[in-house]
Order: C-alpha cells, then structure tokens, then sequence
C-alpha cells in the first residue's frame, strides 16, 4: 500500500458509472481497551471470510469471472493505458466488484460492457493456464466461450432477481439459490412438504429453506445441499468459525460469548432450530460495546424469499447518538397501542426492542460495498413477538452521506420553492435519523401475524410489503406530538421537510437509477413508488405533481391530511401482512410499485444528469491492522484509511478467498 496515501482521509473518493465510493471513520476503536480492539479485530475478519460465499450465491459463474477480471486486471500490459477498451474494461471491473457479481447490486439486470469480444479475446490470451480458473475440466476453449456468453449475450441470465410474476421466477432468475432446472412451482411445492411434515411447535417454525441450495438430486427428486462446515461453502465457514472462536476468547459479555458458541454450532451443524437458539441469544445479548452480524441473513435475493444472503459487519456503540433511540425505545408500548391499526393485528406486549446508533468498524457481505444506513434483525417472526429484536442505525455511514450531498444541487432543482429547500435544509437531516430510527427501531417490530399465518405467505411480495409497513409507521409517527415529548424534534412542523422530501424522491427522484425502458424491481424502491404514488392517487386535495416550466415538482396542500393517508396505508398494509393476503398484496405493489410513466422518467433522467450526481453510493472498509509482538500477540490494532478500491478488491480476492470457482 502506499503509505503516503494511506495516511488520508476524504469522505468521497472515487466516481465511476453510476457510483460514487465514499469513506467512513472509526474514532472510537483508537479510545477503546485491547481487548475491545481484539474483539473489533477477530469479528472484522469473520467478516470479510465470508465474501466468497455471497459472490457464488449471487451468480454461478461469479468467482470464475472474477478470477479472470482480476488477472487480467494486474498483468495488463503498460501500453494499455490510454487504450479505450482497457478503460472500458476497468470500469466494468469496478461495477462486478461493487455489485458482487455480474447483475447490478439495484436493478438486478447484467452489466452491458463498453469493450468488445476481440480485445477480450486478447487479454485472455495474455493469460497463462496457471492462473486461469479451469477447474471443472475447461478447457481454455471452454472457459473462453463461457465467459463471452456471461459477458457479451444479453439474453444469458439476464436477471440475478426476476420479480416479474408472469414468468416462472425461479427459473428467469440467475440467482445461485436453486438448480438451474428448478421451477417456482415445484420449489413451492417442496417447501409446502416440509412445513407440512415438520413436527415442531407450529408457533415457533424454523426458517425453512434459508441456509440451503434446493437442486435436483440424481434420482431427480429435488433435495437440499445445506450450507455449512463440512457441506456447501465449508471451507469459507470454517475460517468465519476460526475468526468467531478468537472473538469469542475476548467477547464482551458471558451473554455475547454464549451468541457466538450457537452461531458456531450453527455452521457446524446447518440446523435451523440452532440457528433459532443463537438468534434468541443474540438479540439478548445487549451489554457491552462491540456487536456484529454474521450469517446467512436477508431473503431479497431469492425470488421466493425463503433463502438468505450472506452478510456481516461489526459495529462500536455511539453512545451520545444511542440516547435518542433509548427514548424511542422505552416508549414502545404507547407507540404500539397508538398505531393505526386493526386491534387483531397489533402486539399485546412490546418485548425486548433494543436499539443503538452505532459506529461501523467493518462491512462484508451482502453489506460491501453498497450497505443499510438502518438494520433491524431478527427476521423470524416468533423470535421478535416473544424476544423482541435489535436495531441500529449507522451513524458513520449517514455522517458520510451528508458530506457527500452538501452543495450537489438536488434540492435546489427537484425542491418546489427557495422557501421548501430552506426548510428543509434546516430540518431535513435530523428528520431523516429520526425517521431510520422508527422504521428500524420500532417499525419493523410493531404489529404480528394472526396465528396460523405463514410467515412467507406473501412469498416474492413479502419484502416490499414488510419495507412499505415499517416506512408507513415512520411516516405515520414522525409528525406525531409525541416527538416532541420525547425530545426527539425541537418544532412540531419539522416533519414536514421529510415529508416533502419522501414524496419527492418517491415520485421523482428514485427514478434517477432506472435505465431507460425498465420497470421497478428492487424491493426498497417499490416500497416509496407504492406508498407515494398511492398517497397521490387518494390525495385530492392533499398532495399533487405540479409542472412549471416543463419541470414536474411535488406539492403538498395539506400535510396533516398527507398524515392521514399515510395512517390509511398502513392499516391495509399491516393487515396484508398479518392476514398473508397474497392477493391484495400483489395487487399493490403491481398496481403502485412497478410500472414507470416513460415521459416524467425521461425528464428526470436530463434533469438528474445534468447535476453530475451519482445515483447510488457504497464504501471502501478501512483497513483495521494488527500490531503484534515478538511472541505473535496482538498489542494494538490500528486504523488505516486511503486504501484504493481497486486495492481493496485485489486485496480482499488474494486473502479471503477460500472457495473455488465451482461449488456445487
């Protein structure tokens, strides 16, 4: 690394295609004690093992590709570099790296490359059989024709996710969490099977399906291959567990270091009545400063929602930031008792909701590069009523994403009048903090199943329905009286700034990250089309699109009737989830969700480009150093930043990778 450059700090630091890479500080590790540098150190690493196991389940030919990017990336000839296929090429390299895999980390559609056949012809043919991935009996034939299809044919897996539920989902999904072979109807049906057979309580169901590839077995009879030590993604796992075993010598508390002996056995073993045991000992284990996440975590990769991606990152309490949520917190119940909702569908008792801001020390996984400001886990419906769940929001991370935006001209160009940019401009952060905290702090642990319910009732819908409802208990509760009670907003017209910028992105500015001619996919992104577009559709009077000089901009006429709807929604959307009506629930998201109004898309595509803004953002992870003694003992643990994104990727692919390019 150069060391000059490792000793600088920018929040951004690099722009290509539709991104901008930006920079997080953790202060807090250099005022912490060794053994909480330690335990920072032994989960950060757990962390960054598992990178592998994300790049095979977003796609199957991922790692292979990416073992040929890379070679070609550092042995690239030094008269290339003002050869516009190469500078074509990196750029392709840098969009793989940052989306994990060949499908953008949003729209799930297959990168399109800038370069051509012939001069990936070339570089490969640069390549030496040592280094190129032949595993599987390739040929470099083989390899050659099979990486120009993944490359270059659009119609090749052409989706990581398809949410299009005309199609068969599973197979129209490129996603590496089923056989290519197996249909949504026939891994419904297995599914069915097993929750049918199982023996345990009916109220505390496993989750069925989440850390397992369902494939067709040579019998053809549909089976799963389980991920864990010993099984699928086994050499990955077993140096997370090795990493998690260190952690557990320096744990924070007897509470955390029994968390960490179950997720152990969890790998070990791939049971998910284990997993159930470690998460109901996670979320009680709240001492202490030090928290992380590791596993086999959210289901918005599979098209049917039951299989998880795998995810990891480390975090150090912000204390000062800490308190606010605290308040939010120890009032639950009022906010609970007070939702507008059916009677039937609200919890009777509000248990162990435990939220923090915290300090990211490390992201991996399914959170690198591009991660959550605001996490709320567990996902397991009976695990939240009975122990509750935790929540965070990233407070380094958002620190990062304000720097970024100050002086980009969005408000100014998407804002109605000078007066709403001041405003919100005034009140716009501290609202939208306050406004991660409900959605993740209390919105994504209010309400409960009607016994009975299948948790994944809602199947491919499920995910934006659960993000409308915690959205819509945010939006609900921010413009409440109570916020003020609690200290939480100094005037009782603040919410409005989030309101008004909700709606503005909702109906307009999300539109940004569309590529011309598509329609709505990603599951965030459905949930604030929905609830805007629906608020717009039943808000006369209330809310409207208004055009001044060809240039569409949001009004709100009369906020506290905007407050009303958005009460309206959630009470339907709460009784969607908690009745499973799949019926209903499709036909909102299909009927607000999707579909795109080309017109008012292509006025925000001139509009939003000619500020220069990139439309998604993600990060470079620090570079946390071990200083060790003569004896091999770490005596510090240092923080170093500047590391380049193409160094990190390099570094990350040489030193955590242990898996091949075929895992089957």
């Amino acid at each position: 690394m150069d060391s000059d450059r490792s000793r600088e700090f920018s929040y951004v630091d690099e722009r290509f295609a539709d991104v901008c890479l930006l920079r997080y500080r953790v202060d807090e590790l250099q005022r912490m004690s060794l053994r909480e540098k330690k335990l920072v150190f032994y989960l950060s690493q757990a962390a960054l093992w598992g990178r592998d196991i994300l790049w095979d389940q977003n796609y199957r030919h991922n790692l292979r590709l990416r073992r040929v990017l890379e070679e070609i990336y550092v042995r690239r000839p030094e008269d290339w570099a003002d050869d516009k296929d190469w500078a074509d090429f990196t750029v392709y390299v840098k969009r793989v790296w940052f989306a994990n895999g060949v499908h953008h980390h949003y729209s799930m559609d297959k990168f399109r490359p800038g370069f051509g056949k012939d001069f990936f012809e070339r570089a490969v043919g640069l390549l030496g059989d040592e280094v190129l991935p032949l595993e599987g009996g390739l040929s470099r034939e083989d390899l050659l024709r099979l990486l120009e299809d993944v490359i270059f044919s659009p119609e090749v897996d052409a989706k990581r996710v398809s949410l299009d539920d005309s199609g068969d989902l599973l197979l129209d999904s490129a996603a590496n969490y089923y056989g290519s072979d197996v249909s949504r109807v026939e891994a419904e049906a297995f599914y069915g099977e097993m929750k049918a057979r199982w023996e345990g309580d009916a109220d505390r169901p496993v989750m069925f399906g989440l850390n397992s590839r369902l494939v067709r077995m040579a019998d053809g009879r549909l089976g799963e291959r389980v991920w864990r030590s010993g099984g699928l993604y086994g050499a990955a796992i077993d140096r997370i567990v090795e990493q998690l075993l260190l952690a557990r010598g320096v744990a924070d508390s007897e509470e955390q270091a029994a968390a960490i002996d179950a997720l152990v056995s969890f790998y070990r073993s791939g049971d998910l009545g284990t997993f159930d045991e470690y998460t109901v000992l996670w979320v009680r284990a709240t001492g202490g400063r030090v928290d992380f996440t590791n596993g086999f975590t959210e289901t918005y990769g599979d098209a049917l929602g039951l299989k998880a991606s795998w995810e990891g990152y480390v975090n150090v309490l912000d204390e000062v930031s800490t308190e606010r949520s605290l308040r939010l917190c120890g009032a639950a119940g009022w906010f609970e008792e007070h939702a507008p909702i059916d009677d039937r569908f609200r919890k009777k008792v509000c248990r162990g909701v435990s939220a923090k801001v915290v300090r990211v020390a490390m992201l991996g996984g399914d959170l690198y590069p591009s991660s959550a400001i605001g996490i709320n886990l567990p996902n397991s419906d009976w695990v939240r009523r009975e122990f509750g769940s935790k929540s965070v929001r990233l407070s380094n991370l958002t620190e990062a994403y304000d720097v970024a935006s100050r002086g980009s001209g969005l408000l100014e160009e998407f804002v109605v009048d000078a007066d709403m940019v001041d405003f919100v401009k005034r009140y716009g952060d501290v609202v939208d903090d306050l406004h991660t905290d409900l959605h993740e702090c209390l919105g994504h642990g209010s309400g409960c199943l009607l016994s009975g319910v299948d948790g994944d009732a809602l199947r491919n819908y499920g995910a934006t329905i659960e993000e409308a409802r915690a959205d819509l208990f945010a939006l609900y509760f921010i413009a409440d009286a109570k916020m003020q009670e609690l200290g939480l907003l100094e005037s009782s017209e603040a919410y409005r700034a989030g309101y008004y910028t909700y709606l503005m992105n909702g109906l307009l500015t999300q539109l940004a990250r569309i590529e011309r001619g598509r329609s709505i996919e990603e599951a965030h992104m459905r949930n604030r089309a929905l609830i805007c577009r629906w608020v717009l559709a039943h808000g006369e009077g209330v809310v409207r699109l208004t055009v001044r000089s060809g240039k569409h901009y949001v009004v709100v006429d009369d906020f506290i009737g905007l407050r009303v709807l958005f009460g309206r929604l959630l009470g339907e959307v709460q009784r969607i989830k908690s009745e499973g009506d799949f019926d209903a629930a499709r036909a909102l998201v299909e009927g607000y969700g999707v579909c795109v109004d080309g017109l008012l898309h292509e006025e925000v595509l001139s509009r939003y480009g000619a500020l220069n803004i990139a439309p998604y953002k993600g990060f470079i992870n620090p570079v946390l150093r071990d200083v060790r003694d003569e004896a091999g003992e770490i005596v510090d643990v240092e923080v170093v930043y500047g590391e380049a994104f193409d160094e990190q990727m390099l570094r990350y692919g040489r030193d955590y990778s242990a898996l091949g390019v075929v895992n089957v």
